[in-house]
């Protein structure tokens, strides 16, 4: 028997919202006693997660209210842009050439056709852009999308550039770039997906996913909720497996070029230019107020200085 809906069992308010950061404050304890330097990193992802989540949740309540197909459309391409967002500029301590352009295209060629297939066959969900059921379905495809893109680009680019030497030897005796280069590719695609493996391995039994208790929570039998799980986790292994596969090919194809050599100066080692940027920024504005406390307290001194210098004339001419 079908359970009652999610927003009649209960009602969760900012009251809530602020219990449950209770936890993230005690993580933060916890980090500062054993003096593990992630505590303010906890403040700061758990302070973004609820300024996003927030936006999010307005700007999908308006979405379900539309129900207009162009409308998910721009929120799927929205996910899609803001995800290579996260991968290059924060999660990638490497970028090769045209990176953002190649990943972005990666996940658009992934997550779109395997959320559009799965939902309207897999899922039996007609029209298949249905907002409520589509765009979490690509939000989460997106979410584990951009965990293997960025393993399997991070391990490209390490081989290719800290450890290069294996390459250089391999193209110097004759070898193609795709001969040097296919046990790099293998690899990076066996540590992309390895997370995905694991995941369907102790699903269920020892752990149960958040899209299956989201289901049971807003009414779905546990039967159903179970198969949409499956479903779910089987279109995440094969987005994850299209990108990466994609990102690798590109990355390898963009660092070891059509002449056979490797290029490790298509490879950008420092802070995304966002981030420079950004510091460009502070330090400026930081040497301005610097500049403009050093100029008030010299100008407060000189008054100082001709103050006394008066008072002590006029004691010297009263004297």
């Amino acid at each position: 028997m079908d359970g009652p809906p999610a927003e009649e069992s209960s009602h969760l308010s900012w009251a809530n919202v602020a219990l449950g950061f209770s936890f993230i404050i005690f993580n933060a304890v916890v980090s500062t006693s054993f003096n593990l330097g992630v505590g303010n990193s906890l403040i700061s992802a758990s302070l973004r997660c609820i300024v996003q989540l927030a936006i999010v949740g307005l700007l999908l309540q308006r979405v379900f209210e539309t129900n207009n197909p162009w409308a998910v459309a721009g929120i799927a391409f929205l996910l899609n842009f803001l995800g290579t967002v996260e991968a290059v500029a924060n999660k990638s301590k490497k970028r090769f050439d045209h990176m953002f352009i190649s990943v972005l295209a990666s996940m658009l060629g992934s997550t779109i056709p395997v959320s559009i297939i799965g939902t309207r066959y897999a899922m039996a969900v007609d029209p298949f852009w249905k907002p409520e059921q589509y765009i979490p379905i690509v939000g989460m495809l997106c979410g584990n999308t951009i965990s293997g893109v960025v393993v399997a680009v991070a391990h490209v680019l390490k081989e290719l550039y800290d450890n290069r030497d294996k390459i250089e030897t391999y193209l110097a005796f004759g070898a193609s770039r795709f001969e040097a280069c296919t046990p790099i590719a293998r690899e990076a695609l066996r540590v992309a997906l390895t997370p995905t493996i694991n995941q369907m391995s102790v699903i269920g039994i020892i752990s149960i996913p958040g899209m299956m208790t989201g289901a049971i929570l807003g009414g779905s039998s546990v039967s159903q909720a179970a198969k949409l799980q499956m479903i779910i986790m089987f279109m995440i292994s094969a987005s994850t497996a299209l990108a990466a596969i994609v990102t690798t090919m590109v990355s390898l194809a963009t660092v070891v070029d059509n002449d056979h050599r490797v290029r490790p100066d298509r490879v950008d080692i420092r802070e995304h230019a966002i981030w420079r940027a950004r510091n460009r920024l502070v330090s400026g504005v930081v040497g301005g107020v610097k500049a403009v406390g050093l100029t008030v307290i010299g100008c407060c001194k000189r008054k100082t200085t001709r103050a006394e210098d008066g008072h002590r004339e006029t004691e010297r001419l009263l004297g």
